[in-house]
């Protein structure tokens, strides 16, 4: 696999380097820089910094900030706004905005790992007016248009 240089900026430091779990992992976890514990309870939001900032290659990629899924599975706690998107002219820290949709308060700590941070290809699209679109064997179906559920 190729490796992509991406320069980092630690802005604290008790900031612990993002890190790949395992050689097979596509994302690195990104972690809680915070000084104590922060405690969500059911439905509240807070925005966690995660001490770092990045400096992508050029505009043909970006950096897309998704859940861990232990945390959403277990606990209820993802991201706020889906899908984190890191522009290529971003340069400022990296934050995470998560909610808690469990039942149940749940405290982060320092360093905990709290999202995972992904970088990937980006294409600009070129949109082109037509009149029709090509035939497809999904047509225009909507939501559960393809299967039972």
């Amino acid at each position: 696999m190729n490796a992509l240089a991406v320069k980092i900026k630690y802005l604290s430091p008790h900031v612990k380097p993002p890190q790949y779990a395992t050689q097979g992992s596509a994302g690195v976890d990104l972690t809680a820089c915070i000084d104590t514990p922060i405690t969500l309870n059911p439905q509240q939001k807070v925005i966690i910094p995660t001490g770092i900032a990045i400096g992508l290659p050029s505009n043909e990629t970006v950096g897309l900030v998704f859940a861990r899924s232990g945390l959403g599975i277990k606990h209820g706690i993802t991201m706020s706004n889906g899908v984190g998107v890191i522009d290529s002219d971003y340069t400022g820290e990296i934050c995470c905005g998560l909610i808690n949709l469990g039942d149940q308060p749940y405290t982060i700590t320092p360093n905990d790992r709290i999202a995972q941070l992904l970088i990937m290809p980006v294409y600009v699209a070129n949109f082109v007016q037509v009149e029709q679109l090509d035939e497809t064997e999904r047509g225009t179906g909507g939501f559960g248009s393809t299967g039972k559920n």
